[in-house]
């Protein structure tokens, strides 16, 4: 297949590409962008095959390097510029990473991930301004374009294997779904290292369409570009939906989808969401299956607030039991998909692809049900991960974190529900013998080694962790004991 931009370009040169701080880029001066800087990368010693990563934030370069690496047939590991130096430099360890990109904002924490890694780093901006020498490589659509680490569903973050192909069949789907207008602008607010990032300039080249990028969630920003840019599409979180529905009073007409997903959305916020007359569809997705699985049109969600509608074209949603065995309408149990848009596995973790890709499935390790419509409503995501503004929290990270502070025997993690956030993050902690442990002293041990979004927002103490009959930590009255706490420690 040939390059996706090469042939978007030539298709609609002066379309408008994307909108970045009040700048507009067509498809032919974003393709010339591109052209550069796959110059620039040849000429740093990018290959095809090579893993690149991309401490970046959100803006015209980074979407410029997404379609070079595609040009050159190099592999994308997007990173999250939120972690610490510690979890980065796992990650690039872990996805063999040789080259890290990074911008003036992330130079000192690219430093750092270089002191502890094996790999050469570059500025984005500082790279040989020339012509790429060599014509665009053809799109394999088997081939894999991003490393994308996601918490999975046990133990460290894994690197899910996104194709071509998982890409341009998750943007068909979606299009046959939510519809496409020519004169379409994406306002993207989440960042290119989560796959909705991704999936939006993607979906953009390929439809002809615009993506309006901006640098993380601010009221404010969000308001003006709803206001000023034409926006037409959006995509958003829970809680920035929270955010901004006291925010407005009004929302713009262009706007005709505000796509809601990243974590459940409650019934309550899809209702005062229809009040306020925004045209929510609410969709249930995951990094595995390259963003949507199943979405409800906003005319459905008004009837059927809180369901995440049915599994898009192409794609095959059934709910199984422990045995892997289908259940029938109503019946709660894991939520499995097929279809061309499931990942080609993790990087480097055969077993972990073995248990989560079974028979064509992929399961999800989400719990929920199939009513008798054939909607899919969401239960419980990844049972025991937290998804906090839209950002998955394993509990297991977070808990040997706590468990390396000298002062600590045992904790359990669990997640509390919260009105702005969806879910924050708490734990429950079993002092050691004759040690003295505050809530504060524990989170600022922790905050040396966790993103911010990962640490505890409460913490309780006990003199032991409740289990079941069978051993293990009774996790439901975890969170019990801590919503009866009442022991909040914000971050500093």
């Amino acid at each position: 297949m040939e390059n996706w931009l090469t042939a978007r370009t030539r298709a609609t040169p002066g379309r408008l590409a994307l909108r970045h701080d009040g700048v507009s880029w067509d498809y032919a001066a974003l393709a010339r962008l591109v052209e550069q800087l796959a110059g620039g990368l040849a000429a740093a010693g990018v290959r095809p095959g090579d893993r690149v990563g991309a401490l970046l934030p959100n803006g015209v370069l980074y979407a410029a390097l997404v379609h070079a690496l595609m040009r050159l047939g190099a592999v994308l590991v997007p990173l999250n510029t939120r972690l610490t130096v510690a979890e980065l430099a796992w990650q690039v360890t872990r996805a063999g990473v040789a080259l890290l990109l990074h911008s003036a904002e992330t130079s000192s924490l690219a430093a750092e991930v270089v002191r502890q890694s094996p790999l050469q780093r570059r500025a984005v901006e500082e790279l040989p301004a020339c012509q790429s020498a060599r014509p665009a490589q053809p799109v394999d659509l088997d081939a894999v374009q991003a490393i994308v680490f996601t918490s999975g569903t046990t133990g460290q973050p894994k690197g899910a294997m996104l194709t071509y192909g998982n890409h341009f069949w998750s943007a068909m789907a979606s299009a046959y779904r939510i519809g496409v207008l020519p004169g379409d602008r994406w306002l993207s607010i989440l960042p290119l290292y989560h796959v909705g990032g991704l999936a939006v300039l993607f979906r953009s080249c390929l439809y002809g369409t615009a993506a309006v990028l901006q640098e993380g969630f601010e009221v404010e920003a969000v308001n003006r570009s709803l206001d000023e840019e034409a926006i037409t599409l959006a995509s958003l979180v829970p809680t920035m939906l929270y955010r901004l529905l006291p925010a407005r009073s009004s929302w713009p007409d262009t706007l005709r989808l505000v796509l809601l997903g990243g974590a459940a959305a409650s019934p309550e916020l899809v209702a005062q969401a229809a009040a306020a007359g925004v045209p929510v569809a609410t969709t249930y997705g995951l990094t595995e299956a390259s963003s949507q699985v199943a979405t409800m049109l906003p005319e459905e969600v008004r009837r059927k607030p809180g369901s995440a509608g049915r599994p898009l074209l192409f794609n095959q949603v059934r709910i199984v039991d422990d045995s892997g065995a289908p259940l029938p309408a109503g019946g709660v149990g894991e939520i499995a998909v097929r279809g061309p848009a499931v990942m080609a596995g993790y990087y480097g973790e055969p077993e972990a692809t073995a248990r989560t890709l079974r028979d064509g499935w992929l399961h999800t390790g989400d719990m929920g049900y199939l009513d008798e419509e054939g909607d899919l409503w969401l239960v419980q995501r990844r049972s025991d991960i937290i998804v906090s503004g839209g950002e998955n929290v394993y509990p297991a990270e977070v808990e040997a974190v706590l468990r390396a502070h000298p002062a600590v025997a045992a904790v359990a993690v669990v997640g509390l529900p919260d009105p702005e956030w969806g879910e924050q993050v708490a734990a429950l902690v079993v002092p050691a013998a004759g040690q003295e442990l505050s809530a504060g002293a524990l989170q600022d041990f922790a905050r040396r080694l966790l993103a911010g979004y990962k640490l505890p927002r409460r913490i309780a103490f006990v003199e032991e962790l409740p289990q079941t009959a069978s051993g293990k930590i009774a996790r439901a009255a975890v969170r019990e004991m801590l919503l009866a706490s009442g022991n909040d420690t914000e971050e500093g």
